[in-house]
């Protein structure tokens, strides 16, 4: 990838998640992900719109790679709180499947990334959709970073959203402030984008669940890690509060698995979302837009051209609901270390509407002695 990052994870510091990742705790231990970034960050000071401070960018998810030929990706969409935008889930919610990449950027790009992926589409494609009849709807969700961002500058720009799908590759993936999540906040500390994974074994076969976050979401009092107020011993510098604001943060969360299942399963899925990012503190906030979107690899089959020969019917493989459980505990793990990922690795930046105030990253040591006054033994994974 582009943006390799050796930033320090929250297992770095010993915090004992549960169970076991895959070997990236990735989205991209799911066999065939690809992630690429495009990073903005340009001047300091107050806003002046279109020339900046600029501190924004933009992630692009492949769940298949950069294959010649779009197959459905089957998927399943949840909204927790709707302030907020995510394309494509019309048809996702009708049809169950999608075949564009996914971004992930700042509210006011949300008409360029979609411009630029279906661009990215109709090359890609070019059989699909310049030979026959084949139309693009791609996905691209967004979070808000008008709180260090020049976001009505409209900064972002088709060859920057090309540049992140270009660089996708499967592998370690940056966090923290990269891509959509340069300027983005969570718990009114620095956040951004973050990743993880678990393994999930179900009889004879080893699957996995992949998370990644745009986290830009949370109130500091609400905070909790592993079950510890953080968010209570930490309450300096928290920027809504300084500024008599309401939280206007949002987080979008992107889970992918080679787990075959159905649509309506992988909806079932996308739900317990909330339930991952509920352990680290929130309540859910009126002016955020918590989305979620859950996709599989599996049931890999083509899409024949419209005026080809079609066939009559598809076989699907599913998961038996019973093993559901061990997917639902993967899954609500995985978006909790996610988040706190994002917010490990994330470094300070200073505010720019209103300007004069800094939105600090998380103490690591300070972090570190408030769970082990609470009795939480720090771990050194490997």
């Amino acid at each position: 990838m582009s943006e390799i990052s050796a930033k320090p994870r929250a297992r770095d510091l010993g915090l004992p998640f549960d169970g076991l990742t895959g070997k990236f705790n990735a989205i991209t231990d799911v066999a065939g992900v690809e992630v690429g970034f495009t990073t903005l960050i340009e001047g300091e000071g107050s806003v002046q719109v279109g020339k900046g401070p600029v501190r924004t960018g933009v992630t692009a998810i492949l769940p298949r790679g950069k294959r010649e030929r779009p197959g459905p990706i089957w998927a399943g969409h949840f909204n927790l709180n709707g302030n907020g935008e995510m394309t494509g889930t019309h048809w996702i919610n009708e049809a169950g499947y999608f075949i564009s990449p996914i971004c992930i950027t700042n509210t006011h790009s949300v008409g360029m990334a979609h411009h630029a992926v279906v661009g990215w589409m109709i090359d890609q494609y070019k059989s699909f959709l310049q030979d026959d009849h084949g139309w693009a709807m791609p996905v691209v969700a967004e979070t808000y970073d008008g709180l260090t961002n020049d976001i009505c500058g409209r900064h972002l720009k088709e060859e920057h959203v090309l540049s992140a799908l270009k660089s996708a590759a499967s592998g370690f993936v940056a966090e923290g402030n990269v891509g959509g999540g340069t300027g983005m906040m969570t718990y009114e500390f620095k956040g951004g984008t973050g990743t993880a994974s678990r393994i999930v074994p179900i009889g004879s076969t080893e699957y996995t669940v992949g998370v990644l976050v745009q986290s830009n979401f949370g109130a500091r009092r609400d905070l909790k890690i592993l079950g510890v107020p953080v968010g209570r011993h930490m309450p300096e510098n928290a920027v809504y509060r300084e500024i008599n604001a309401h939280e206007t943060g949002s987080i979008i969360v992107i889970i992918g698995t080679d787990i075959p299942m159905l649509p309506i399963q992988l909806r079932r899925v996308a739900k317990r979302a909330a339930i991952g990012i509920g352990r680290t503190g929130t309540p859910g906030g009126n002016y955020s837009g918590d989305i979620f979107l859950a996709f599989s690899t599996a049931n890999d089959i083509d899409l024949p051209n419209m005026h080809g020969q079609q066939p009559t019917n598809y076989t699907l493989d599913y998961i038996n609901d019973h093993y559901f459980d061990d997917i639902y505990r993967a899954t609500v793990q995985a978006v909790e270390e996610a988040v706190v990922n994002a917010m490990i690795a994330a470094e300070s930046m200073t505010t720019v509407k209103p300007a004069g105030y800094t939105l600090e990253a998380i103490d690591h040591n300070r972090l570190r002695k408030i769970m082990s006054q609470y009795s939480i033994k720090l771990v050194l994974f490997e």
